[in-house]
């Protein structure tokens, strides 16, 4: 498979290597408006090749893309420590309508992930800008927090994550939607394990975990300025979905007709990922007040998404 990559920044390269340590992409070009640093990534990133796989990996410019199956977008602007995703929105916007139109041009047929922030509304952006069909228009989405919200819960409940079902639905962002009533483990609904287990979920541990899912990117930025290691692995999951054809179950933003009653929007909600890019989508089983949080994050994200649609070409 073929992936390209634009952004050698640090989310950008992060990716790169874990495409490449994982096998799941044979090229990949990275593309950057600063071209020695992506020139500089692609040779650091080649070097490890013989530790992995027999990956091509290149420094390149959009017209390297002529058949990539995949093109990643994580170009932006950088958020910054107190930022929100929202703040970036007006200047991605304006990058997108740079890089977008091009990447159509060379790769009409590539599948895009969109993983610059606000990623649910930059999602919507390029859906708007390519003219692609929306089942090739791919956000991050929440693939990430699902897996902080699983880590969490393995903790607690000494299980693995990998073994845990739960899912943070809505936007990437502050009003995200963490799952709690149809979580399971082994096909015990997680509280009742919890209980089970002599772990109860008290509203302390709730609220810690919910924290720790909601707003550990503003503490890793904090910390060390960026967060990329947690998105490079979403978004080398996603690829793998696709590359094996793998009707794998993640949660992907992606544009829905409707969902609680807002119409025309992107939002995450569990997907089946494969060759084609989304296959269908599962509208969940949630509580009443699951229904009431995931109807505020999507009429939060469709705000958004229309000033966004309306600063294109201003």
């Amino acid at each position: 498979m073929k992936v390209g990559i634009i952004g050698a920044g640090a989310v950008g390269s992060a990716t790169a290597f874990a495409l490449m340590m994982k096998g799941v992409a044979r090229k990949i070009v990275l593309i950057d408006a600063n071209e020695k640093k992506a020139q500089a990534e692609a040779m650091d990133i080649a070097h490890a090749a013989p530790f992995a796989y027999a990956n091509k990996i290149k420094a390149g410019t959009y017209e390297d893309l002529k058949e990539a199956d995949i093109v990643i977008i994580t170009a932006g602007a950088n958020q910054k420590s107190g930022e929100t995703r929202i703040d970036l929105l007006g200047r991605n916007v304006k990058i997108f309508e740079n890089i977008i139109p091009e990447i159509a041009r060379v790769a009409p047929e590539t599948i895009l992930i969109i993983t610059s922030n606000p990623a649910d509304i930059m999602t919507e952006v390029a859906l708007k800008l390519s003219g692609f069909p929306r089942q090739r228009v791919i956000g991050s989405g929440t693939v990430l927090d699902t897996s902080r919200f699983r880590t969490l819960l393995g903790y607690h409940l000494g299980v693995s994550p990998q073994s845990i079902h739960a899912y943070v639905l809505g936007e990437h962002g502050d009003s995200e939607v963490l799952v709690w009533s149809n979580g399971d483990a082994g096909s015990v609904q997680i509280e009742e394990l919890a209980r089970v287990a002599n772990k109860p979920f008290t509203p302390e541990v709730k609220a810690y975990i919910d924290d720790c899912v909601r707003n550990s990117a503003y503490k890793i930025i904090d910390g060390k300025g960026a967060t990329y290691y947690g998105i490079a692995g979403a978004l080398t999951r996603i690829c793998q979905a696709i590359s094996n054809n793998e009707y794998a179950i993640l949660t992907v933003s992606s544009n829905h007709d409707e969902v609680e009653g807002i119409k025309d929007v992107c939002v995450s909600l569990p997907t089946v990922i494969g060759k084609r890019g989304i296959h269908k989508v599962i509208f969940p089983r949630l509580s009443e007040s699951e229904h009431r949080d995931l109807r505020f994050s999507t009429e939060k994200i469709k705000e958004y998404s229309d000033k966004a649609i309306e600063m294109i070409n201003q």
